[in-house]
């Protein structure tokens, strides 16, 4: 079965950067796209930004202009530079592609 990699999460204070890595086996975010979706402690997952097979990306109000979605096909990764961070970005990461999920990354932001 098909296995989604995430990496990347860890503590990070207000203001700060991390970036995020999903691994896919095979080239399959160039048929399917891909999303980054995250779920905050108490509350449901929800969409962080997503990526058309094509290459179109979307993103979620409140991580405009700092989080960016980027694809390496060579290397059948997604990232997700966030900048800027706030504590309400705290959550667990999650890379979604054909309805599979990764296990998921946690990022912390708190000074």
């Amino acid at each position: 079965q098909m296995q989604l990699m995430e990496s990347g999460g860890g503590l990070v204070q207000p203001g700060g950067s991390l970036t995020l890595s999903c691994k896919a086996p095979n080239n399959i975010f160039s048929i399917y796209g891909m999303g980054w979706y995250r779920q905050p402690p108490g509350k449901q997952r929800e969409m962080v930004a997503t990526s058309a097979p094509g290459g179109r990306t979307e993103y979620a109000d409140s991580v405009k202009g700092r989080f960016t979605l980027s694809r390496d096909s060579v290397q059948n990764t997604a990232y997700l530079q966030m900048n800027n961070l706030k504590p309400e970005d705290t959550a667990v990461y999650y890379c979604m592609t054909d309805h599979k999920w990764g296990r998921g990354t946690q990022v912390t932001v708190a000074s």
